[in-house]
């Protein structure tokens, strides 16, 4: 028997009142949440003017969020043809046209009306400080050709400038920290406090000129020249950091070969890091233009070199360890090389840029243990070069300096920042967070920007508020739904 017409009428009753429900919700959903989406975006363009190359981001962030965390992501990533721009030194005004390729991909992407609101920036790094050293006027020519060119751009260009090693550290660290969320947090409580001790991250950066390391230390930092300080969110960090410079990745293996060049009596040259089997033609003068190379070219000629690969890790490790002056912190607590103060690493770190692309290549980014990464890097320097490229095509350009690169970041961080056995999980090979790439450009614009307040902003309370009457109003709907189920199912008849 069907049910009768009162039951019909009643349950009806009881369906209009919870889509009735359903829509007063929705209306007080939207109005909770409005100060939670977006109503407008922003852009922000980064040329990261590194010693090797160039390469551009475009970050976006919605207008109405400005101040708030993680909301930033990276719109573009676009590398520059051709080399650096401190590699334009005899051709200034070429510097600044090799950057217009990723800029006309950057027009692309960021909406035309609002070209003339979007800010843009150039930060040059250690490539830039080199020939800073080495050929002031040159580096002036340089900076003021990229800035006529990206001056005529329909952007907000705000200036190219040169970062110091100690910005490009900090700066990095406030990328990472920033994009995994670990600056604030927000509370149960309704309210935006500050991370959890410990939950800070170190940054691990490694360009071609230079490599920077930056991380909150247990105890006091002793050396001030050695610290950065941040007030971030409320809160105040202190971090150290301290660049290398001449202890990048293409600098090391210029003075790697330099100094074997040095102890050659001829003008053959055998390389232990280098594979046997390889054989290659290599310019002296070439050598010799680095401001990083401090030795006088041999007396036998400034003319070419012939280079020979030995395959030798063992011979590797001890011609790596005679880049570092590690007698210059005999006696000395807390010391690296060179007579550098570091407090001892603590923490989770973070490695990027040729961190990651030596260890990547190499297979060494999924966390293995130190045992397994020195054996996988021994073993690949141990193959003939005929076996390496048969097995990496494509690749040939870099292929020779994989061996040499994998036992350098050994040596750096295990003889130089002091990491070891037990502290090695503690490091993660990452280019990428969250689809946003790890470096110094994103914390770089958010500084520049003010983006990062040093305060709370009051209105996140507001936005503390919204979170809670969704969260309430969907109980609500819950509740609703459920006592609705719970009268239907009362007043119809059960088979």
């Amino acid at each position: 028997m069907g049910p009768t017409w009162k039951q019909r009428v009643l349950s009806t009753l009881l369906g209009a009142t919870v889509a009735s429900g359903l829509t007063t919700l929705i209306l007080i959903l939207v109005e909770a949440t409005s100060v939670l989406l977006p109503t407008d975006t922003k852009f922000g363009v980064v040329f990261d003017a590194g010693s090797t190359h160039t390469s551009l981001f475009v970050y976006r962030w919605p207008a109405d969020k400005q101040n708030s965390t993680g909301v930033v992501s990276q719109a573009l990533a676009c590398q520059v043809k051709g080399p650096g721009i401190s590699s334009y030194a005899s051709d200034p005004a070429q510097a600044g046209e090799s950057l217009q390729g990723c800029l006309e991909e950057a027009l692309v992407i960021i909406p035309q009306a609002k070209h003339q609101e979007t800010p843009a920036f150039l930060g040059a790094t250690a490539g830039m400080r080199l020939l800073s050293q080495k050929n002031g006027s040159q580096a002036t020519a340089i900076f003021a050709a990229v800035s006529q060119a990206l001056g005529r751009s329909p952007l907000d260009f705000r200036g190219a400038e040169l970062l110091t090693g100690q910005d490009e550290g900090a700066f990095g660290w406030i990328t990472i920290n920033y994009v995994l969320g670990r600056l604030v947090q927000y509370s149960f409580s309704g309210e935006w406090i500050r991370p959890l001790e410990g939950t800070l991250v170190g940054a691990l950066d490694m360009g071609g000129a230079s490599t920077q390391i930056t991380f909150v230390p247990r105890g006091p930092i002793l050396d001030e020249s050695s610290q950065a300080t941040f007030r971030l969110y409320g809160s105040e960090h202190r971090v150290y950091t301290h660049s290398y410079l001449c202890f990048g990745h293409d600098q090391m293996l210029t003075r790697l070969l330099a100094q074997l060049v040095q102890a050659s009596p001829g003008p053959l040259v055998c390389h232990p890091c280098y594979h046997r089997g390889y054989r290659a033609m290599l310019s002296l003068a070439t050598l010799y233009e680095s401001p990083c190379v401090h030795t006088p070219p041999p007396q036998h000629g400034a003319g070419n070199l012939t280079v020979e690969g030995m395959g030798s890790p063992t011979a590797c490790v001890s011609a790596i360890q005679g880049l570092f002056n590690f007698s210059g912190c005999e006696g000395r607590g807390h010391c690296t090389f060179d007579g550098v103060y570091q407090p001892p690493v603590q923490g989770q770190f973070y490695a990027f840029s040729s961190f990651y692309y030596t260890f990547a290549f190499l297979n060494l980014t999924s966390k293995q243990p130190l045992a397994t990464v020195n054996t996988t890097v021994w073993e690949f320097c141990q193959r003939p070069w005929k076996q390496v490229e048969a097995s990496a095509r494509g690749q040939e350009r870099w292929l020779r300096d994989y061996c040499a690169s994998g036992l350098y970041i050994l040596t750096l961080l295990l003889e130089g920042y002091g990491f070891s056995e037990e502290t090695w999980p503690s490091i993660e090979f990452r280019k990428q967070v969250g689809g946003t790439s790890i470096g110094w450009t994103l914390g770089y614009m958010l500084n520049l920007t003010s983006m990062i307040p040093a305060a709370v902003p009051a209105q996140w309370r507001a936005q503390s508020y919204g979170v809670w009457a969704a969260g309430a109003g969907f109980m609500v709907l819950t509740l609703g739904a459920t006592l609705g189920a719970a009268a239907v199912h009362l007043l119809w008849p059960h088979s």
